[in-house]
């Protein structure tokens, strides 16, 4: 088992949040990718809110693109995920949403890449 401190950075947005013409958690995961970060999974809430809210946001089985909360994790190192951090913090300082942003410590018990099959070659 590896002996070097993970990590997992979580940013907490909306799902309509934008950079650009991108869609944050987009650009987060292609930049990850990227960057070499080991794994990224954006996750869609079906309630929540966040300190800037005015309302809380829900889901409804009939509304298919309403704002909904999201969360991004990213799994790595310690040092790999600040250093991600510091490149993409000023792009979430420069929009006027609101985000939290967590890094805390975790214990890896299996990391084992998966083998391609012939048909994604």
């Amino acid at each position: 088992m590896e002996t070097s401190e993970n990590s997992v950075l979580k940013i907490y947005a909306s799902s309509t949040d934008r950079l650009g013409s991108k869609l944050l958690y987009e650009h987060v995961v292609w930049k990850a990718r990227e960057k070499g970060i080991s794994g990224v999974t954006v996750y869609r809430g079906i309630m929540g809110y966040g300190k800037s809210s005015s309302q809380v946001s829900t889901s409804r089985y009939w509304e298919l693109t309403e704002k909904l909360p999201i969360t991004i994790e990213l799994v790595d190192t310690t040092e790999m995920l600040e250093h991600f951090f510091q490149l993409i913090e000023s792009d979430l300082v420069k929009t006027r949403k609101g985000y939290l942003v967590t890094l805390e410590p975790v214990k890896i018990l299996l990391q084992r890449p998966g083998m391609k099959a012939e048909t994604d070659l």
